[in-house]
């Protein structure tokens, strides 16, 4: 077996956060003299080492990136028919990670195709024993690979990585720009974060961004390179379009994840010391325990003045650094930016500019967060949505709401639309007064923001005039509709009515929100042409339409 892989060399490529612009991680590539990888493990799997080849691969690409004093994570590939079979098999694993000095919460395995040969309860036990030994786990080529569905929910993997196959018909195939969505939708969830791999084109960058993809590789940002090119950075976009698409409102903290750069609790100030002077763009670093999670926070500006002083060198150097740290600031992954953000507000007024260490479930580093990128970030975000807001309601404008509906009929959920307005409201303005129609519309834009509250899933809008969109589950519409239409209006005294109109969007019955819009139009005039507060919900390819509330005009006394 080891005359197999002899000839092999490592070239590495960068993963780049696209949120920070920044190098987050490398990739060990194997690089045959002779032939291909699979070619390799080709000849492994006929001579009945496949899985011995595989093992000492990824051993190779952790001693490999050792001669480069790597501080990144280091993403190395295994097929999931290794990490399915005994726990032993990948004991020379973590001897490589001692020789390296590199603790396994550094690494993340990227488990890799075929997936249809091994043993799904095994490979459950295999990730799950990944996982409990420290290391972080990636899925790779989904989309065009055979990774189980259910896999990406039960694995819960750290990283998710797109198949090149699928980067590279973006963004002119929708069905797969649908599926991409679908994933980054998905890693909210289970907090799991998508990677681009095939980077080739600045239409892809652009479109992985708007569709919410923080990492990506590809030859245009950073080929795989004999020397790891850590230093390397592209044009970062600390919000994209991202905001309008997911749910949960504003950035997550891992969206500006930085690696951290750690060191063990007991380090020396001149071990800091080397580290800081060797990489200037570090702002701090990790002191952590056996288990990785951070006892210490050493920021450079703080440290360096300290050192650098009348006899700062003889009075620290051989001491333990964590003489001259902070307790971290320490925050989980699924805490949002505004969490962030409130966090550093309770801070000494000393630390407020301090990275922030991201630990996970167990407590262990994840990386760094600076708080600039942070303020960048949310501040951007919050003047692209005080753009998108309707400055009379405060409510979401037709274009997020457009991009809402596009995106729950792309991944196939069964959903409503109601197109709600006031009835005569022109009479309105013209009696009693503009200022007391813009009185009307405040009040019933702030009862639709209620609504949605307290209703989960909901999400509302308000596209001109006297006209709003309600954006709902099935389950929710009808007590939702109910309690507006419930509430009697008035502007100056006079009676106000509402009309609403509903379409019952199944999978596959709409294609886009402009048909929505179009499919609405006569819904809306049927439920205008009722007397009274009406509700008229229809279904598209359905001339049927139900009146819920209304009274149809001759029948009126």
């Amino acid at each position: 077996m080891p005359a197999l892989l002899d000839d092999v060399r490592f070239a590495f490529q960068p993963l780049f956060n696209l949120n920070t612009g920044g190098v987050v991680a490398v990739e060990a590539l194997a690089r045959p003299r002779d032939g291909s990888v699979q070619d390799l493990l080709q000849a492994a799997f006929q001579a009945g080492l496949l899985t011995n080849a595989d093992v000492g691969l990824a051993c190779r690409a952790v001693r490999s990136a050792a001669d480069f004093d790597l501080m990144l994570p280091l993403h190395v590939n295994l097929l999931a028919i290794t990490v399915a079979d005994r726990p032993d098999v990948l004991s020379p694993l973590y001897g490589a990670l001692r020789d390296a000095r590199r603790s396994p919460d550094s690494i993340v395995i990227e488990v890799g195709e075929p997936y249809s040969r091994a043993n799904r309860a095994r490979l459950a036990r295999g990730l799950k024993t990944l996982r409990n030994n420290g290391f972080r786990v990636a899925l790779d080529c989904v989309g065009e690979g055979d990774v189980p569905l259910g896999l990406l929910t039960s694995a819960a993997p750290d990283f998710i990585k797109l198949d090149r196959e699928i980067v590279r018909t973006l963004p002119d195939d929708a069905a797969r720009c649908a599926l991409v969505r679908s994933l980054v939708h998905l890693g909210e969830y289970t907090g799991g974060q998508v990677v681009a791999e095939g980077v080739e084109t600045e239409a892809q960058l652009t479109y992985l961004r708007k569709l919410g993809v923080g990492h990506a590789q590809g030859n245009m940002l950073a080929p795989p390179q004999r020397r790891p090119a850590v230093n390397a950075r592209i044009a970062p976009e600390a919000v994209t379009e991202t905001g309008e698409i997911r749910r949960n409102a504003g950035p997550r903290v891992t969206d500006f994840l930085h690696p951290a750069t750690t060191l063990p609790e007991h380090a020396t100030s001149e071990e800091v010391r080397e580290v800081l002077a060797s990489q200037p763009t570090v702002t701090g670093v990790v002191l952590v325990d056996d288990e990785g999670r951070p006892k210490w926070s050493v920021d450079r500006n703080r440290f360096l003045l300290a050192v650098t002083g009348p006899y700062g060198h003889a009075l620290h150097a051989k001491r333990e650094a964590a003489r001259l740290a902070d307790k971290p600031h320490i925050i989980g992954t699924e805490a949002s930016a505004l969490d962030l953000l409130d966090v550093v507000a309770h801070a000494n007024r000393e630390r407020t500019n301090d990275d922030l260490i991201v630990v996970d479930h167990n407590e262990r580093c994840m990386g760094v967060v600076r708080v600039a990128d942070v303020v960048r970030g949310v501040a951007e975000l919050k003047v692209e949505q005080a753009a998108a807001l309707s400055p009379l309601t405060r409510l979401p404008g037709s274009d997020a709401l457009a991009k809402e509906v596009d995106r729950r009929i792309e991944v196939g959920e069964i959903f409503a639309v109601s197109w709600l307005d006031v009835d005569s409201f022109k009479q309105v303005n013209d009696t009693v007064g503009f200022a007391a129609g813009d009185d009307l519309i405040r009040e019933i834009g702030h009862d639709l923001a209620d609504l949605a509250n307290a209703f989960p899933g909901v999400q509302v809008g308000h596209v001109g005039g006297d006209d709003f969109l309600i954006l709902a589950g099935l389950d929710e519409t009808v007590p939702l509709s109910a309690r507006l239409l419930d509430k009697p209006y008035t502007a100056e005294g006079r009676h106000i009515t509402l009309s609403l109109a509903t379409l019952i969007c199944a999978a596959g019955s709409v294609g886009s929100y402009r048909e929505v819009s179009r499919l609405l139009a006569p819904v809306k005039e049927h439920a205008k042409s009722l007397a009274g507060s009406s509700w008229v919900m229809g279904r598209p390819g359905s001339e049927r339409r139900d009146v819920l509330r209304g009274v149809a005009q001759r029948a009126v006394s």
